[in-house]
């Protein structure tokens, strides 16, 4: 498996050199800076591989995270052509310097969505926390969506409310800056107003129109990628459920088999996020990699530990609900399939997702979810498991 990392580019206080340091050889990154919808030019991306090659040898940029998806084509809105025609000439210029694989994630207007981003941790620093009642307390007592009510057990509700009428202004627009936080490379963020207004363009689209929305621009694009040689793969939803009554489409085992049917072909793949999937009790992350195995091209590695009403938080890397050595075995030997077929690309690229942020991390201010020590501390136990699932003397299915 390849050991990546997420690199904002030049919106990251963490240096390629400290990278470096971290024993990582992939860089996971995007051109944050343009708008979505617009072609990434070659010269830009390979401004932006040839610097990172520079700035620390030994590192190359080997996923695009994200090339994100405008609104308007998960909306299935107005005339689309100029807007795939884009997104086909940016993998065609990702295609042309060597960058082969595409992450990108078909959420409705939110990607990732937490709470609270510094929630404490038991033995020390902070992780990333979901809470269903202050959700619950947003949605219903902030954004004051209709029927928000119906999403939520009554327990919740009820906590939603005590917290509503205790929290101050402050607790509010901290709430409030959590939720748009996970919005990486969308550096614009919705007030209450602007997001009610965001929210009103989704209007009578529902899980089937979003479905209908996603299989054609799979149709679109996924034939180019076939022609490029690269390989697309999704992100599941995160949190893994409906978010402010909008459909998420990409949350179990169902969804992305209906995903791999819409147009079936290898460069129409997944990124396994276990963090995401596994903040959902019904999935078995590990069972879920085994299904699709042949069709990971990506894997995002996290853990998270779930709450009864809904909620979740992050935990460390090996600890959790997910686990970690049998999924990370069953990457394994989807690895040993790919190269023992004779395979170019069989080796898996994955990164450590999130992490808690720990000893000095706190003073780095970060992107929210991606410190350096943390993620370092995932790397490492990732990469220990690794090693010795992957040692002669080690029998594993």
């Amino acid at each position: 498996m390849i050991e990546s990392w997420r690199w904002y580019g030049p919106f990251d206080r963490i240096g390629l050199d400290e990278i470096a340091q971290t024993g990582a050889t992939g860089i996971v990154t995007a051109l944050h800076e343009i708008p979505y919808g617009e072609v990434w030019p070659r010269a830009t991306i390979a401004a932006r591989r040839d610097g990172i090659r520079k700035a620390a040898p030994g590192l190359d940029w080997n996923v695009a995270e994200s090339l994100p998806i405008h609104e308007r084509i998960k909306r299935g809105e107005g005339n689309l052509v100029a807007l795939f025609a884009n997104y086909r000439q940016s993998m065609a210029n990702l295609a042309a310097e060597g960058i082969k694989v595409i992450c990108y994630n078909f959420m409705p207007l939110l990607d990732w969505t937490r709470t609270d981003l510094q929630s404490p941790v038991r033995r020390g620093g902070t992780c990333l926390r979901f809470s269903s009642p202050r959700m619950a307390a947003f949605e219903v007592h902030m954004l004051k969506r209709a029927g928000a009510e119906a999403d939520y057990l009554p327990e919740t509700l009820t906590a939603a409310a005590i917290w509503f009428q205790q929290s101050s202004e402050a607790d509010r627009d901290a709430l409030l800056s959590s939720i748009m936080s996970g919005l990486p490379g969308a550096y614009d963020r919705y007030d209450v107003d602007g997001l009610r207004a965001a929210l009103t363009l989704y209007e009578g689209i529902g899980r089937a129109e979003l479905r209908a929305n996603y299989a054609r621009f799979l149709q679109e694009v996924v034939p180019t990628a076939e022609e490029l040689g690269m390989r697309l793969c999704v992100h599941p939803d995160d949190p893994p459920r409906d978010i402010l009554g909008l459909p998420r489409i990409v949350s179990n085992a169902e969804d992305i088999g209906w995903i791999m049917g819409a147009v079936d072909s290898t460069a129409n793949g997944l990124t396994l996020c276990s963090g995401s999937l596994g903040a959902n009790p019904a999935n078995d992350v590990p069972a879920i990699a085994r299904q699709f195995a042949p069709r990971i091209h990506f894997a995002h590695l996290r853990n998270v530990t779930k709450d009864p009403d809904g909620s979740f938080e992050e935990a460390a890397h090996l600890d959790g609900d997910t686990d970690m050595v049998d999924l990370i075995a069953a990457l394994l030997a989807e690895e040993r399939r790919r190269n023992e077929a004779g395979r170019a690309d069989w080796a898996i690229p994955f990164r450590p997702d999130h992490g808690h942020e720990i000893l000095s991390d706190a003073d780095r201010d970060t992107h929210p979810g991606y410190p350096l020590a943390g993620r370092m501390r995932g790397l490492a136990e990732l990469r220990g498991v690794i090693r010795a699932l992957s040692h002669p003397k080690v029998s594993w299915a």
